[in-house]
Formats: structure tokens, sequence, C-alpha cells
């Protein structure tokens, strides 16, 4: 009898220990501080408005923060000594007058460049009316200094080498704690920036958004929380739909804001909006704008057509 109640205890214990186990792994994230200003929807200028001005650049950034977007999205390499710089692509040929990686150039050689020189209205390549503008490739120190009040979504766009250290550290000195969330395709370099900054809001690994699909696509989505604040993610990947009803019930019971990109079409962007989520990353925050004047009456300010 002692051995069976022995027995019972024991296996009383390892349920009680798998349930908190479970259980803290699944309580909702904490509020961070970076969502507390922001409205509940989120017009977010993917690359500062790419189908507007060219992207990733002040000028860009500049429109959008006109245009009352509510968050900038940009991307960030590294030039060769190490200074963190916003461009999207690892090479500059498709929206520079430059050749080569950015990481082997540096930051003088790539200030040098016209970082307005390929853009072209709707990607016709029938006229470049930025050239020779004097339209640079920024540092991220720029950006920082120019918006230091505006939210800002930073994909690290560098794995090798890494560029995390350099990341944390700029946003610290730059007091940006609270100001910007962050965001990679490549695994280890978010889990890295997390370690280094914990205290900056990050979005999910895509190894994340796998787990957190598949829980909540048999019913759960309860038993996972991941380490974030927010989804990135496309409506849709390889014909299998992720942005679900019940992918953003979930989402929103563990508190993690769910942004889609990259969205450009109106019809999308209500559609998207109604369905519940929070925020539409796009090449047309100006019709993210008007969309959601529709959608939830928001003041469109002057030079946004009706």
């Amino acid at each position: 009898m002692a051995r069976v109640v022995r027995r019972l205890g024991f296996a009383g214990l390892i349920l009680l220990t798998l349930y908190l186990f479970f259980w803290w792994r699944a309580r909702p994230r904490d509020a961070h501080p970076f969502f507390e200003n922001l409205p509940e929807f989120l017009v977010i200028a993917h690359q500062g408005g790419d189908f507007l001005w060219p992207s990733n650049t002040l000028y860009a950034f500049e429109n959008a923060v006109e245009l009352g977007v509510d968050m900038l999205e940009l991307d960030v390499h590294a030039a060769k000594g190490g200074e963190l710089v916003v461009i999207h692509d690892d090479s500059l040929e498709r929206t520079t007058n430059g050749m080569g990686l950015v990481k082997e150039h540096s930051l003088a050689e790539l200030k040098a460049l016209d970082a307005g020189y390929t853009w072209s209205p709707e990607r016709k390549g029938e006229s470049f009316p930025y050239r020779n503008l004097g339209i640079k490739i920024p540092s991220l120190l720029e950006v920082f200094e120019a918006f230091p009040d505006k939210p800002m979504s930073i994909e690290i766009k560098q794995a090798e080498p890494s560029i995390t250290n350099g990341l944390c550290d700029l946003i610290r000195a730059q007091k940006m704690q609270t100001k910007v969330l962050v965001n990679s395709f490549h695994v280890k370099a978010l889990e890295e920036f997390r370690e280094l900054c914990p205290e900056v809001a990050t979005a999910t690994t895509s190894k994340e958004v796998k787990i957190f699909f598949g829980l909540s696509w048999v019913f759960l989505g309860r038993l996972y929380t991941p380490p974030a604040e927010a989804f990135q993610i496309p409506e849709s990947q390889a014909q299998l739909k992720i942005v679900t009803p019940r992918f953003i019930s979930d989402a929103k019971r563990k508190n993690l804001n769910v942004q889609v990109w990259t969205i450009n079409e109106s019809a999308d962007m209500e559609r998207l909006f109604a369905l519940g989520v929070q925020g539409i990353i796009s090449d047309r925050p100006d019709r993210v704008k008007r969309v959601l004047k529709q959608v939830v009456g928001l003041e469109l300010p002057e030079g946004i057509p009706e």
C-alpha cells in the first residue's frame, strides 16, 4: 500500500511539474512599452513606402512620417567598418548606381552612391524621377537622429558577420529601446539579439511561427507563447493560409500583435483589418490610411485623396 501511495505521489509530482512547465510557456506575454502609445490599427510603411519613394532613404521616411504612418519599416546591413546602414539588399545594384556587396564598402563609399538612381514609378523602368537629387543611403544612426520618437520595425538583413552587437549598442546609445521592434529571417541572428537586448521588442522567428501555427491549427494554441511581442508574417505561404481567424484569436490571447506583409491592394487591406489583423506592412501606406478611414473613420492628413 505504501508503495502504491509513493507511486501515486511521484506521478502527481510529474503531472504538477508538467502543468507548471506548460503554464509558464503558455502564459500571455507582458505588455511591452513599444506598443503603449500606438493605435489599435497600425499603418506600417514598408521601407518607408517603396512604391511611393526610393526605399530605405531619409527622403522616404520623411514623406512617410508626413503622411502620418504609425511605424517605419527598414532593413539593416553593416558597412565594411561595421557602421550600420539602411538598405534592403546585400548588394548595391538593384537600388543604387553602385556594384558589389554592401559589407565590402566603407561608409564613405556607400554615402557617395545615389540611392534614388534606379527607383521608377510602379517599377516600370520608364522614368527615374529621383536620379541625381542627392538621395543617399542613410546610416541607422542618421535615421534614429532624424526620427527619435517614431516607432520603427528594424529587420536584421545581414547574418555574417553578425551585426547584433552593433545594433543593440546603437539602440541603447540612442535610447531607442522602447521605440523599435526588431525582426529577422535569420533565426540565429534574432535569438542572439534577444540575448543581448532583452529589453527590446522583437517579432517571432520563422521557427516560432511554425510551432504556433501548428498548435493553433489543431486547437492547441493555448499551449505555447513565443518569446516575442509580435507576428510579422505573410497572409499565406506555400499555398497554406497562415492568417486565419483562429490564428489571430490565439495570438491576441497571448498578447501578440499580428502584422501582415506586404499588402498593397486596398481590398486585401480592408479584408485583413476586418479579420482582426492589427498592422498592415505596405509599400503603399497612403492606401492603408484611406482604407482605415473607411473602416474606422481615421482622419486623413491633407494631401491624401479620398
